[in-house]
């Protein structure tokens, strides 16, 4: 299933999803880190969505409170919770 989520206090501003069974098929950023968000998009791609917040959870970016890692596991958990 697709799932648009907008990104808050990071550079990207949405992320696109498309999450079946709790398996990630694809991720896409808008905005931010070209390459950084591509990579991640790359590296999460078939895993487990518990997985990917289990690892992207709190990290921060320099000194912000969040990144575009933890925007990806806050989408995760809105999605798991729908």
């Amino acid at each position: 299933m697709r799932y648009t989520y907008k990104t808050r206090g990071t550079c990207s501003s949405q992320i696109l999803l498309d999450v079946e069974n709790g398996v990630i098929n694809e991720i896409q950023f808008v905005g931010g880190c070209n390459g950084n968000t591509k990579g991640i998009a790359a590296l999460v791609k078939g895993m487990k969505a518990d997985e990917v917040i289990a690892r992207c959870d709190g990290i921060r970016c320099g000194m912000k409170p969040t990144s575009c890692p933890d925007q990806l596991a806050k989408a995760l958990k809105e999605i798991q919770k729908a």
